[in-house]
């Protein structure tokens, strides 16, 4: 009976701090804090284009390619993605908080992987390099950035000619942004390019 009380307890906490965390987020572009990265990492049964299976295959990831996680949070997509571009590959893992940034380096340490390179910033705060990788992805992390356009302009430069730049936000993402406002940005970058 007090296993069923804690669980329904940690069950209730953990509501109210993603609620929490939603209503003050609707009002100021933050990070998902350290503490509830553990939800960021479960496949939402709801919505099985947020899986990380799912996510990876529809990048299409080769081996030996230059690839850009940017807000990588824990780690959801990390080790799936290191694995696709094979030891020959590069993923660099953009990351703001140090708690998440040591999450996801004891993941590639156990997973025994060596083709990640993390760097802690804040995207658009890190000097990337121009037209220098093949694919960059920031999944569900958009509305945690204070100059989304910015931010997101900087991560589209360091993409070669040809490269895939995706966008992925979900419906139960606290800080859903609308995807007009991307198409906008892309469109005209896209032009100019």
């Amino acid at each position: 009976m007090i296993t069923i009380h804690i669980i329904l307890f940690a069950t209730v906490l953990g509501i109210l701090g993603v609620l929490l965390w939603r209503l003050i987020s609707n009002r100021k572009s933050l990070p998902c804090p350290s503490w509830l990265g553990w939800m960021v990492e479960l496949d939402n049964p709801f919505t099985k284009t947020n899986h990380v299976s799912v996510i990876i295959d529809l990048l299409g990831l080769q081996p030996c390619v230059k690839v850009l996680d940017a807000g990588c949070g824990p780690g959801r997509l990390s080790i799936p993605a290191a694995q696709a571009i094979g030891a020959q590959g590069e993923l660099t893992e953009l990351i703001l908080q140090v708690g998440m940034l040591a999450r996801v380096q004891q993941k590639s340490q156990t997973a025994g992987l060596s083709n990640l390179r993390l760097i802690q910033a804040g995207l658009g705060d890190w000097k990337m390099e121009k037209n220098f990788y093949d694919c960059a992805f920031i999944v569900t992390v958009l509305g945690e950035i204070p100059d989304q356009e910015s931010a997101v302009r900087k991560i589209f430069e360091t993409l070669k000619p040809g490269g895939i730049l995706s966008l992925i936000e979900v419906i139960f993402d606290p800080t859903l942004k609308v995807a007009q406002r991307y198409s906008k940005w892309l469109a005209k970058w896209f032009s100019t390019r």
